[in-house]
């Protein structure tokens, strides 16, 4: 799963949408393409931004909820936390593991 997380973050694209959602949660697609287009000059296609959440979302950074006709999708952060705990832990005593 980290692997999946690091190789998600390696794309710029990616981290912009993680970006767009840390700054506005619950965007659809049209709005993510939107925004993208407009404040980063990407013109991406929509099937390209698709395949680019699909990364995030196989790699937990992304959540996805349906409500009808339209899919929203969140940003989640428990896959970052997971790797921050992992090297970044509590001092120990000395002497301890």
């Amino acid at each position: 799963m980290t692997e999946d997380v690091f190789k998600a973050l390696a794309d710029p694209t990616r981290r912009r949408i993680l970006d767009e959602l840390a700054e506005r949660d619950g965007q659809t697609l049209f709005e993510i393409c939107s925004r993208l287009a407009i404040k980063h000059d990407l013109g991406l296609s929509r099937q390209a931004i698709s395949q680019h959440l699909a990364v995030l979302e196989s790699a937990g950074l992304v959540l996805s909820r349906r409500e009808g006709r339209y899919k929203f999708h969140e940003l989640n952060t428990r896959p970052l936390e997971h790797i921050v705990t992992r090297w970044l832990r509590p001092d120990t005593p000395e002497g301890t593991p």
